[in-house]
């Protein structure tokens, strides 16, 4: 069963056990609330007949005005039953209605009869055995009792009209509730078709990825559906990304695997057939072996960072010190391209804890780019500070090729080389400055470069906590 069927099953279900646990609940209620009516109808009418008859005993000084009372509580029947038997008048429905379900019998202290709202029995005659509510009558003047009042309410047939109420009752609520799962079941349809279109859409944008196409989502609302289209465009984009890398990668790794080999090739055979010195083809040799070890190098800190292996061992050490080493080290390259490497420590330093041989990568790298990126006559500067707020800074300045303002951004991004880089000859993978990113975050810094553009050099910047 799809998606979308699944939603729209479980909405309609959902609304449907809502309705009839709705419907069940409140005609189960209601019944109930209706024969607590019921039960009550003929103790509340019986007390509050009683005290007209009191009243109107005690101003007439007798049961001369029983009818009246009566007759105002809506209980006098003989006269309306006449007039509904010889017209059937509509506007008399509700006295017909009283008559058929309350009988008030008054006697007086004796037991005698005084008025039977029915006629069922005569006045004067002995009253027993009547049915329904007792209340007593009093003469309020001389607070003593004078008779009874006997109200009989006719129960079954107040059931059966409660029962009918109830009936029209749940047949109005079903058919509410009929109109309701309707509505529900559009919806449903409606908001399943909203909710799976965009995972369908994905599906078949990540198959034609998984086939080598681009795809795009459309981006229709700012909900989570929304937001995981943007997020599929952004992986397509970073896919998209990685795969042009790849392709620069394989591109560079073969130039960079072909050089050095082609190199080793000749130089062996040069000196196969005598015409290379063993002194001068070995040195060639060997320094095409270390261009081959360096790219091995890069590629094995790939697959480490890559799995989250990278390990630190810090220890307390002197930042000039490494500087120093730094630039010691490096000034043979320099010197080769015939560029000038100095450094310029400002202050006093503190000591640090950082990975002595991570920081010297890290370094190095930034390095061997500034040297090949810089032509003859060029210089290289190693500037370290210490910021406010405890940070401090390395720089690492040249005024080689520069760099253009839309590679910036992406100078840290693995295999990235520049069109300056690539037009030039200058060798690399585009891993240095991504392998000198991760060190340094390793140990909490950052790192950043900056180029005023092509031809005008660039400045890389290092910042790692002092403390």
């Amino acid at each position: 069963m799809s998606l979308r069927w699944r939603i729209m099953g479980a909405t309609v279900f959902i609304v449907v056990l809502t309705v009839l646990i709705s419907v069940g609940v409140g005609y189960y209620a209601t019944q109930s609330r209706l024969d607590v009516f019921v039960d009550r109808i003929g103790n509340d009418e019986a007390v509050q007949l009683a005290r007209d008859l009191s009243r109107e005993y005690t101003a007439a000084a007798g049961w001369g005005t029983v009818d009246t009372a009566l007759s105002e509580a809506g209980y006098a029947y003989e006269g309306v039953r006449e007039s509904g038997e010889h017209e059937g008048s509509e506007g008399e429905s509700s006295e017909l209605f009283h008559n058929d379900q309350v009988r008030i019998v008054v006697t007086d202290v004796n037991g005698r009869v005084v008025r039977d709202n029915l006629s069922v029995l005569a006045r004067g005659a002995a009253a027993s055995d009547l049915a329904g509510r007792r209340e007593t009558v009093f003469d309020l003047a001389a607070n003593r009792p004078v008779g009874h009042v006997y109200v009989d309410v006719n129960r079954a047939f107040l059931s059966t009209e409660s029962h009918g109420f109830l009936s029209t009752l749940l047949y109005i609520v079903l058919a509410g509730g009929a109109v309701t799962v309707g509505v529900a079941i559009l919806l449903a349809a409606w908001l399943s078709k909203r909710v799976t279109a965009p995972v369908t859409a994905l599906t078949e944008a990540t198959e034609a990825i998984a086939q080598g196409d681009t795809a795009r989502l459309p981006v229709t609302s700012s909900d989570e559906l929304g937001k995981m289209s943007v997020a599929f465009n952004r992986m397509t984009s970073s896919l998209e990304t990685q795969r042009e890398l790849r392709r620069r990668l394989i591109n560079d790794v073969s130039h960079e695997l072909n050089t050095p080999l082609s190199v080793i090739q000749l130089e062996a055979a040069g000196l196969r057939d005598g015409l290379q010195t063993a002194e001068s083809a070995s040195g060639h040799i060997i320094q095409e072996v270390e261009r081959l070890r360096g790219l091995v190098t890069d590629l094995n800190w790939l697959a480490e960072t890559d799995h989250g292996e990278l390990r630190l061992t810090l220890e307390a050490g002197s930042v000039r010190e490494l500087l120093a080493a730094e630039a010691e080290r490096w000034q043979p390259q320099a010197e080769a391209r015939q560029v000038s490497l100095s450094l310029e420590v400002s202050g006093d330093l503190p000591e640090m804890r950082f990975d002595r041989m991570r920081m010297s990568q890290a370094l190095g790298n930034v390095l061997s780019n500034a040297i090949r990126c810089t032509d003859a006559g060029g210089s290289i500067v190693i500037r370290t500070w210490l910021e406010s707020g405890d940070a401090l800074a390395v720089s690492i300045a040249d005024d080689g090729i520069g760099i253009d303002a839309a590679d910036v951004p992406n100078l840290f991004e693995r295999f990235y080389r520049t069109d300056q880089s690539r037009s030039r000859g200058i060798g690399g993978t585009g891993l240095g400055l991504a392998i000198t990113r991760t060190i340094v975050e390793a140990h909490g810094g950052t790192v950043a470069v900056a180029s005023d553009g092509p031809g005008r050099g660039a400045t890389v910047t290092i910042r790692l906590p002092s403390n």
